[in-house]
């Protein structure tokens, strides 16, 4: 009874979200473009369906994406787990001792990246209008390894307590020198690829994770220090796609260059 209060009480704040922009979209459709909605009820039918996602959604959120990544990330810092000891017998806090955040971290980076929608709807896309060039799997690859180091050092961050500004400032120093260099044709699928990181999936998860982190670690501020993981996984995505077909065109170049030798010396 209470998972079914709780379904309806989400629907309705659901739908108090979706019903402006639904009625924009209608407004400027009959009194913009002047046009009939064509095959109207799969319309309805959809914005249905898409109504009741989006609820049992983030009720899914609520009761279980938020608590799993709190717990998960008390366990990991807990004081008996790292240190042996109890939490009042320690005085500072020393970021080699959280391996296994880091470890977990690169691990649902990598997963959560992987599984996400957006993600694999722009590699089937990609490599259907690159004709094969650029591979959806690679891709997806290459982005869920940036997401998994990103995070890494976004956890990395929350442990040692250092600004945030200076990662960002950093990583996108390199996305500049990278994007002087790298093929043309990747440039803007890896800008966008830090975009379609931070979707359903991957969010939710590393806001968890960062909030529960920031929470366990004596001394952080869950508001100053546990978010900022996103724009890790946003940033990181960049640089992993442009270095991994700045590594494909070199070994294609060197491919090249091996055949002409063969061609030469027969």
């Amino acid at each position: 009874m209470h998972l079914i209060e709780s379904f309806f009480d989400t629907l309705q704040s659901t739908l108090g979200d979706v019903l402006p922009l639904g009625l924009f979209l209608l407004g400027f459709q009959f009194l913009v473009l002047r046009q009939p909605i064509a095959n109207a009820w799969r319309v309805v039918r959809g914005f249905i369906y898409v109504l009741l996602g989006l609820s049992l959604f983030l009720m899914g959120l609520e009761k279980a994406i938020f608590p799993l990544g709190e717990v998960m990330a008390a366990q990991l810092t807990d004081p008996l787990f790292l240190y042996g000891t109890e939490a009042a017998e320690v005085t500072t806090v020393q970021w080699q001792h959280f391996g296994w955040v880091y470890g977990f971290a690169f691990a649902i980076g990598l997963a959560t990246t992987l599984a996400e929608p957006a993600l694999i709807a722009v590699g089937m896309k990609a490599e259907q209008v690159s004709g094969g060039a650029v591979s959806a799997w690679g891709l997806r690859l290459a982005v869920s390894l940036g997401v998994a180091l990103g995070v890494s050092i976004g956890c990395y961050r929350i442990v040692t307590g250092t600004q945030l500004w200076l990662y960002i400032m950093a990583a996108y120093s390199i996305v500049i020198v990278q994007t002087m260099r790298a093929p043309p044709m990747i440039i803007p699928l890896a800008y966008d690829s830090g975009g379609v990181t931070t979707s359903t999936v991957t969010v939710p998860l590393l806001a968890a994770l960062g909030l529960g982190l920031a929470e366990a670690i004596p001394g952080r501020s869950p508001l100053i220090d546990g978010f900022g993981l996103i724009a890790f996984a946003s940033v990181f995505p960049i640089m992993s796609v442009m270095a991994y077909a700045q590594a494909s065109h070199w070994l294609m170049l060197q491919r090249e260059r091996k055949q002409q030798e063969k061609q030469g010396g027969g």
